[in-house]
């Protein structure tokens, strides 16, 4: 099974909620599927997006889900769809780079081409609900994925720590969201 074909088995069998198909007909038209997950950090290759969307869900499921308490739904979508704000994100330019012999050539590089800058969390929280209800505590959790690295969180707003308090899920998806990105992934293929 393909990591495309693998990430459509989760959603369809996963999530149910009204607007979920038409969500996920959206997806297909943009490049989440096909873009990195990052310029040069994690993932940093074509499909990246998708192969860390995969991976926090299985760090999430392996590690972090309970059955006895936590909502399947609620923890795949944020799982999978945390980082749908990247989807019409990036774009491939040509930069000069020293090859391992010393001497210049162009290579194809990503950048960020942000037609939408509307934050981060927050971004992939609006694109997902303009097809699809989101529950409290998983909206909470996709606008917190980043943690520290969040904007708001560096300033020091108290809201990032209400919300861990308030939603395990918010935690458990900061958590899975991290070992996805520094343990399991590099930068690039």
């Amino acid at each position: 099974m393909t990591p495309k074909e693998q990430f459509i088995d989760i959603f369809n069998s996963n999530i149910h909620r009204a607007g979920a198909d038409k969500l996920l007909a959206w997806l297909e038209s943009t490049d989440f599927f096909t873009a990195p997950a990052s310029t040069r950090f994690h993932a940093a290759y074509a499909g990246g997006l998708l192969d860390h969307s995969l991976n926090v869900y299985h760090v999430l499921r392996a590690k972090h889900y309970d059955p006895e308490t936590d909502d399947l739904e609620s923890c795949t979508i944020a799982a999978i769809l945390h980082d749908v704000c990247k989807a019409g994100f990036y774009k491939t330019e040509l930069r000069n780079r020293k090859n391992e012999h010393g001497e210049w050539e162009r290579v194809p590089v990503y950048t960020v081409d942000d037609q939408f800058p509307y934050g981060h969390g927050e971004k992939s929280v609006f694109l997902i609900e303009r097809f699809m209800r989101l529950r409290t505590e998983e909206a909470v959790a996709i606008r917190w994925h980043m943690g520290g690295f969040d904007d708001a969180a560096r300033a020091g707003s108290f809201a990032i720590a209400h919300a861990y308090e308030k939603y395990p899920l918010a935690v458990k998806l900061h958590l899975s969201d991290l070992e996805a990105t520094y343990l399991h992934e590099s930068r690039s293929e």
